[in-house]
Order: C-alpha cells, then sequence, then structure tokens
C-alpha cells in the first residue's frame, strides 16, 4: 500500500525539488489515461484514489490476463506495472504495453528495489521504477512528471501535425518551422510564390535555401513546368556557360552534337541559380540578356538559339548587396534578380523548431533505413535539451545529418539520450571520435599553471553539463554514471555555480 512515511534519500535524487515542472491545470490531468496493473488490491485502490483525488483518470486491474487484454484494446498515456504479477509476470505485461503503444510512459513497480531488477525494468523499455512501499508525495511527484513528459510530447506532435499541415501541403516539398523569424520567410516566399517576380534567397549554407526555392515554385502558377538547379560554384566557368546555355556541335572538343542547355529545359519553369555570386563575369553578362530578353545564344552559335520564359530564383550563402559593391557581382544582374530579397535564417535563430525537425527526419530516416513495423525511437528531453543548446554551424543539413547517423545506430523503440548524440557534447561544443572535448582555445601565451587551471574548469563544466542532461537531470544516475558519490557531484556543481535546474532548461 502507499506508505505515510517522509520522501526517502532516492525520492530526493530522482524527483527534485517539488515541483520541478509547472503545474498542471485540472483539464490536462483529466485528459490523461492512467492503468494501475497489480495483485495487490489494497495498493492499486490506495492509488486510484489517490490519484483520482489529484484529478487523473485512472484505471485498476488485478490479473495478468485481464491487463493483456485491456492494454490491447485501449491505449493508456501512464501505466503503473508491478513487476512480480503472480498470472502474467510484469514483464510480459511491460512488452504486451509497449509493443501496443510505445509512447505509453510505463513505471514499474517492485518490492524488491535491487541494481539488478531496476536495471531489468529499464532495459526493457520502463520510463521509470518504483520501489514498494512507496509514500504518496513519491507518486504524486512521480505521476507529475510522467504526466508533464506526456503532455510534452502530446503537444510536440500537434505541432508538428500543424506545421505539416501549413507549410507541407505536398509529399515533396515539407517546410517545416513555427519559429516566428522563419514564418516571416516562408509566408514572404508564400505571397511572391503567386507573381513571376525574380527572388534572391539569402542565408547560410545549410539553411535550406533550395528547399524554399522549390517551395516558391511549387505554389506558382510555373509548378507544372520543370523547376531546374545549378549550382554555380561547382562547375568551372566553360562547363557552367555550356551547361547552362547549351552548346552547338564543334563548338569545342567533345562537343559532338547540338546540346540545348538547361535554361531551354527550364522554359516556362524555374530556374534556381544556386551560388550566384561564384558565377564569372562574362556569363553573368550572358545571362542578363536572357533575363532581359529571353534569349538563348548556346556555346559556337552565332544567332539566337531559343527564346524562353523563365522564373529566376537566385541563392547565395553571402551578402549579395557587398558583393554587388565589391564588384563579384554586375550591380544590373544584382538588381534584376533581386526583386524580392529573402533572408533564410540560420538555425541558431530558430531553436523552437529543433525537436519539430529532428523529430521529422528521426521519421523520415527510420522509414528509409529500417523494416516496416519496427517502431520508430524517440528522442528523450535530455537529447532535445543538448540538440538545442549546440550551434548548429551547418545548420538544418547538419542536423538532418546528425539525425540519419544516429537512426542507423539506434535501437527500435529506444530512446535516445544526450549521452547517444555524436560530435556533441552536452554544452553544445563540438567533441572528437574519442569524446574529447577540442582545447581549440589553448595557447601558449599564458603561463603554464593559469591555462591548466583554465582548461581543467572548462573541462569540468563542460563534464558536468554533458552528465546532468544525460541522466536526464536525475543526480543519483548522473552521481553513477560519473562513479562518485552524490555529494562529490554536488560539490562540484556548486564550485562551478551550476544548477541541475538551469542545466536542463539553457543546455549550456
Amino acid at each position: 500500500m502507499i506508505s505515510s512515511r517522509p520522501p526517502t534519500q532516492r525520492d530526493a535524487a530522482s524527483d527534485g525539488p517539488i515541483p520541478e515542472f509547472a503545474e498542471l491545470d485540472q483539464a490536462a490531468k483529466a485528459s490523461l489515461k492512467i492503468l494501475v496493473i497489480d495483485d495487490e488490491r489494497t495498493l492499486r485502490e490506495s492509488c486510484r484514489s489517490f490519484l483520482e483525488a489529484e484529478g487523473y483518470s485512472v484505471d485498476v486491474c488485478g490479473k495478468g490476463s485481464e491487463a493483456v487484454d485491456l492494454l490491447r484494446r485501449r491505449v493508456f498515456d501512464v501505466v503503473l506495472i508491478d513487476q512480480y504479477m503472480t498470472e502474467v509476470p510484469g514483464e510480459e505485461l511491460l512488452q504486451t504495453c509497449l509493443t501496443k503503444n510505445p509512447e505509453t510512459v510505463c513505471i514499474v513497480m517492485t518490492g524488491n528495489p535491487s541494481v539488478e531488477a531496476s536495471f531489468r525494468a529499464l532495459r526493457g523499455g520502463a520510463w521509470d521504477y518504483l520501489p514498494k512501499p512507496f509514500a504518496a508525495t513519491q507518486l504524486q511527484v512521480l505521476i507529475g512528471r510522467a504526466a508533464h513528459t506526456v503532455l510534452v510530447a502530446r503537444e510536440s506532435r500537434q505541432m508538428h501535425m500543424a506545421a505539416a499541415r501549413e507549410f507541407g501541403h505536398s509529399d515533396k516539398i515539407t517546410v517545416l518551422g513555427v519559429a516566428p523569424v522563419f514564418k516571416r520567410a516562408i509566408e514572404l516566399a508564400r505571397k511572391v510564390a503567386r507573381t513571376n517576380a525574380s527572388v534572391f534567397l539569402n542565408g547560410e549554407s545549410g539553411t535550406g535555401k533550395e528547399l524554399i526555392a522549390q517551395f516558391i515554385h511549387h505554389y506558382s502558377r510555373r509548378s507544372s513546368r520543370p523547376m531546374v538547379a545549378i549550382n554555380c560554384a561547382a562547375l568551372p566557368e566553360g562547363l557552367l556557360e555550356s551547361e547552362m546555355f547549351g552548346h552547338r556541335k564543334g563548338a569545342f572538343t567533345g562537343a559532338v552534337r547540338d546540346k540545348p542547355g538547361l535554361l531551354e529545359t527550364a522554359n516556362g519553369g524555374t530556374m534556381l541559380l544556386d551560388e550566384v555570386t561564384e558565377m564569372s563575369k562574362p556569363i553573368q553578362a550572358k545571362l542578363l540578356r536572357v533575363i532581359q530578353d529571353g534569349v538563348v545564344r548556346r556555346v559556337g552559335s552565332e544567332s539566337v538559339d531559343a527564346v524562353v520564359n523563365v522564373r529566376f530564383i537566385a541563392a547565395t550563402n553571402r551578402d549579395p548587396k557587398e558583393a554587388a559593391e565589391q564588384g563579384i557581382l554586375r550591380e544590373d544582374l544584382f538588381y534584376r534578380l533581386r526583386v524580392v530579397p529573402i533572408v533564410v535564417p540560420p538555425l541558431r535563430e530558430r531553436h523552437v523548431d529543433i525537436p519539430l525537425l529532428a523529430n521529422h527526419f528521426l521519421r523520415h530516416y527510420w522509414s528509409q533505413h529500417r523494416d516496416p513495423g519496427e517502431p520508430h525511437p524517440e528522442l528523450g528531453d535530455g537529447a532535445i535539451q543538448a540538440l538545442c543548446g549546440y550551434a548548429w554551424p551547418g545548420n538544418v543539413r547538419e542536423l538532418q545529418n546528425l539525425i540519419e547517423h544516429m537512426v542507423v545506430l539506434a535501437e527500435p523503440g529506444g530512446q535516445i539520450q544526450a549521452g547517444d548524440i555524436p560530435f556533441i557534447g552536452g554544452d553544445g561544443h563540438r567533441i572528437d571520435d574519442g569524446g574529447r572535448v577540442t582545447l581549440s582555445s589553448v595557447t601558449a601565451e599564458e603561463p603554464y599553471h593559469q591555462a591548466r587551471d583554465r582548461v581543467l574548469a572548462d573541462f569540468e563544466r563542460t563534464y558536468l553539463t554533458a552528465l546532468v542532461n544525460r541522466a536526464s537531470g536525475n543526480m543519483s544516475k548522473a552521481a553513477r554514471l560519473a562513479g562518485v558519490d552524490r555529494t562529490t557531484l554536488y560539490r562540484l556543481m556548486e564550485k562551478h555555480g551550476l544548477q541541475r535546474e538551469t542545466i536542463m532548461i539553457d543546455g549550456t
């Protein structure tokens, strides 16, 4: 039964100050479905009475076979399972529950709170374990944390679906983001899409400029015609000219036949000029003629070979106005292409979108790399916080690559934690393949002892931040992972002015 004893040391270590999350309102509590499975009638009825008094919707079950049937027929948000059921083992009930709904938060109750028993429960997919007998306060805090986890996951799914409905209207064009700075860029893209105006996309490498160009084309009146992209920085001048404008037979060695260029291929549609500031001045002059008059002259031709109607979208990761001022980009071409400028924000300015994008990439790559039916893993709170705390110099492309890497290594139905993220320390610093923090700031300009003390302080702060995030804020677990006692861990954190709540919120 639920005891009235005061919270134990484990209670405080696992659950922290009460509350460690925002107080849930009654409507939120009532929306959660909780199931208590235990063959001890007094305990399950005590749990039901207490949780119902807290405002939750609670069902109970005392027989293993009935619990199996109930779990297969209904979906619960939180399930408390006795590890030592007499009819059906608690581990089997746990697997039945997670197979039916991998997103259910399962808590295993055990009368034998040994390290082996708790490890077996957690390895089987349990969210946490609850040693018997437990205090009402401990149950209150643990269910509160579980409810918070469920509601955050629910909100994330709703945000993902809402954003997909708003910005992803086709299987090919999915532009996800709810950050205000990103939404402004997308709204501008949506408005300009219906016109024939040239668009200039400016943003750092990896921010998704090509995807936004596809979005504009998809919602334009030219969507039935092709969109053709060419990277002006990837081809040498002669090849770029031939690819864009085409060539006549005999124009150069290897030109064995007439070949139309990409401008002719894009006729009636859209052409994306990626990294346009890398285009040579002669090609810029030739392109300007196409934009002004719509005429194409192939390489080696002395006459006009085609008349085209193309909508141009230019993109660059440098300041185009500065490039024009420096003479790198022709000023007349700059103004022709920059009828409507759109700045694509870097990922570090839209941290609110990181969980949305990460989960989108997780599902996408899981379906690509894994067999149908295998439950995809979930990103734990610590992993999300670590991702949100990173600066992402490679922007969305780097996040995409990182998630694909984790998908290849992840276990089906598991939970990805901060410690599973490669190349990122808990504080958002890059780490090398050996897991060591890169000490790029070390110089020989400081006295030895001063440099050593600073580096050691940086290491301790970085390690402690990564450790607490990996343990999802559970200080007892963090101490076990570090191989130190909790007193030492708290002393080190106090030394560096670190608090668990600050680390878990900011990831810094």
